[in-house]
């Protein structure tokens, strides 16, 4: 659904959001301060970082970036995530300590990194709602959740009356798909903005390691994903992706990519990547759209 003011206060969200995961991993400082430049040059108005990426040196290094570059207030937003425990003390702990690494007085958004039985509690529900009204935090959302663990959370907020997620981010591809149509549905109906990431699967998607992981690679570095993307279902909507891509001409990524963009329902997705290069590919494939073919590629 569109998403025009997340808070009074906020910019417009951009299509495109620009991920931190391998800020202090893959990327030293130098190298994502280039991207956080680049990215904010072509329009970029939403910064994603979590505090388990580099245990909170990615958000240190964001931190470090908007405290020398002091973007001008209102033009652009910074997400970061918390990880459960989800008790009162637990994530009072952890905004503080994200806002800390960040150099902010308020975090734009704050998601919860992943389900956890404890994110259906009153306490944990009333605990995000009191920082959104002492100003700790702006805007509530929820990441890696599924449509029946989202509905029971936004139920639960609206029978105690307190402050709704208004965004979810999920892990969506051409090769592993986390927003079905009931979390779609649910989506639009409770005026929630879907951010998708991963449009790349990592680079599963480019085909690099269809003859096995490539040395220095994502999954190279982070080996847990590779379960999530070498399997069956995943390796034949490769194949399919690949077939289109040697029948029209058009390349892998660049495919992959304008299929997340124009996805029904998706607000924003989320691209990471090593060089400017990798955000000019995303803007590229903002402007090809072809229903057809998407449909062609996401046949099973």
């Amino acid at each position: 659904m569109p998403l025009t003011r997340l808070y009074p206060s906020a910019p417009t969200l951009s299509r495109i959001t620009l991920g931190s995961s391998n800020f202090a991993r893959e990327n030293d400082a130098a190298t994502a301060f280039t991207l956080m430049d680049h990215a904010q040059k072509l329009g970029v108005t939403l910064f994603d970082t979590a505090a388990t990426y580099s245990a909170g040196a990615s958000e240190l290094v964001v931190g470090a970036w908007l405290a020398s570059r002091r973007p001008e207030p209102g033009r652009l937003m910074i997400a970061t995530k918390i990880y459960p425990p989800y008790t009162p003390a637990a994530m009072e702990a952890a905004v503080t300590a994200s806002a800390a690494r960040l150099g902010v007085e308020s975090i734009d958004l704050l998601y919860l990194h992943k389900w956890d039985p404890e994110a259906a509690t009153p306490a944990a529900l009333t605990t995000l709602d009191q920082l959104v009204r002492s100003g700790r935090v702006r805007t509530l959302g929820a990441s890696n959740f599924n449509a029946h663990q989202l509905d029971t959370v936004l139920t639960l907020q609206k029978e105690l009356g307190l402050t709704r997620f208004t965004v979810l981010q999920n892990n969506h591809n051409l090769a592993v798909r986390e927003v079905d149509a009931p979390l779609r549905e649910l989506c639009a109906a409770q005026g929630v903005a879907i951010v998708t990431y991963s449009p790349l699967g990592g680079g599963f998607l480019t085909g690099k390691h269809r003859g096995g992981v490539e040395p220095g690679s994502r999954f190279a570095v982070v080996p847990g994903m590779q379960p999530v993307y070498f399997h069956a279902v995943a390796e034949q909507r490769l194949a399919r992706l690949a077939a289109v891509s040697a029948r029209t001409g058009h390349a892998m990524p660049h495919l992959a990519l304008a299929w997340a963009l124009h996805h029904p329902g998706t607000t924003s997705v989320l691209i990471g990547g090593r060089r400017p290069t990798q955000i000019d590919q995303a803007f590229a494939a903002l402007d090809f759209n072809d229903s057809k073919l998407f449909a062609e590629l996401t046949a099973d």
